[in-house]
């Protein structure tokens, strides 16, 4: 039930958010291994005056932030780094100007309909 935000310079996505969005769900499902329908992804485009990546970056310089519950292993984070460099790549992004930071969230700190998901029986595995 990860929750994922890009953000991004304006301009480079044009009408292909919806082909990005399914890439990067793509990329969740194989990196690690959410069910295909658990998905929650939000892209920002900043003008260029609003975002300032570093001078090396090109204009698809793009950060992906990933909340997740803690417990994916280390081989399953490489898998998702992996698979969302080659779904930007595939749309002309470098995969040098793909930056991913994971933010590993106790299951205790994510509330989901007023309830911990502690208490909530999540239909997959978070140990992967």
């Amino acid at each position: 039930m990860p929750s994922t935000r890009v953000e991004t310079r304006a301009g480079w996505i044009g009408d292909r958010h919806e082909a990005l969005i399914a890439a990067i769900q793509n990329a969740l499902v194989e990196g690690i291994r959410i069910p295909v329908e658990d998905r929650d992804i939000r892209i920002n485009e900043y003008p260029a005056h609003a975002f300032a990546p570093p001078a090396s970056k090109g204009p698809g310089y793009s950060i992906i932030e990933i909340s997740m519950f803690t417990g994916r292993s280390v081989e399953a984070k490489r898998r998702l780094y992996a698979a969302l460099v080659r779904e930007f790549v595939a749309f002309g992004v470098p995969a040098r100007d793909v930056k991913v930071v994971v933010h590993d969230v106790p299951r205790e700190n994510w509330g989901l309909g007023g309830k911990s998901a502690v208490d909530i029986e999540l239909g997959f595995a978070v140990e992967v």
